[in-house]
């Protein structure tokens, strides 16, 4: 049986997981898109954008995140005064560092699948008619529809052990922003905390291990109903 904080920290991980994965996927998408149909000038800078935070430090980003969305920050700020919503200290913030840590590995898994897609059948269906949204909506994006649960799966993992960026930008606040992996670390720091942490690690573990077998599974099962295995 699990305890109550472990509930609760196992709850919010999912809550901060979900949100900043549906809230990245279109974004993704349309960005994986641009990197794999589109050549255009900043290409590479683009492509060395999305994937910094796989570089970077995490305690670096959530350093920027926290100048950006802080509450002096300028889209922190704005977003305080127009819409009242605060970021830093809250699951909101969680959230975003989780997201920005995720976004890469969307991305790359939507990217290589949409360059694995046969463009012939996209160019059938242009001479035949089919304006371009049509042809993403019909056949690119159904094709690519493996790399793109894929990528959300592995996007979803790296949200539940994300820590580094967190923890700067949104702090370990108990019930609010205090995830698996902030609990985990909060444990260590008690004196004969031992076992909590064990216990802790024992459901990230588990979580993670969960997410990458349905992953396979799942994309495994996808791939034989579109007819790519």
């Amino acid at each position: 049986m699990l305890t109550p904080l472990e509930i609760e920290a196992l709850s919010l991980s999912l809550k901060v997981a979900l949100w900043a994965v549906a809230c990245s996927l279109l974004p993704g998408i349309a960005i994986a898109w641009l990197l794999a149909r589109r050549e255009f000038p900043g290409k590479a800078l683009l492509d060395g954008v999305v994937h910094l935070p796989l570089v970077l430090p995490p305690v670096a980003l959530g350093y920027v995140l926290l100048v950006l969305f802080g509450r002096n920050g300028p889209v922190g700020a704005w977003l305080h005064d127009w819409f009242g919503i605060h970021m830093v200290f809250s699951w909101r913030g969680a959230a975003l560092a989780a997201a920005v840590m995720a976004f890469p590995l969307l991305v790359r898994a939507v990217r290589l699948s949409m360059e694995a897609v046969d463009r012939r059948l996209e160019t059938a269906a242009r001479t035949l008619g089919a304006r371009p949204l049509r042809v993403f909506l019909t056949i690119t994006l159904p094709l690519t529809a493996p790399g793109i649960l894929t990528g959300v799966l592995l996007a979803f993992i790296r949200c539940l052990g994300e820590f580094g960026a967190t923890i700067t930008f949104a702090a370990n606040v108990p019930g609010e922003t205090r995830t698996l992996p902030l609990a985990l670390y909060t444990a260590l720091q008690i004196p004969g905390g031992e076992a909590g942490a064990t216990r802790l690690a024992l459901i990230s573990v588990a979580l993670a291990i969960i997410t990458l077998v349905a992953s396979q599974y799942l994309a495994k099962q996808l791939s034989k109903r579109i007819g790519l295995s």
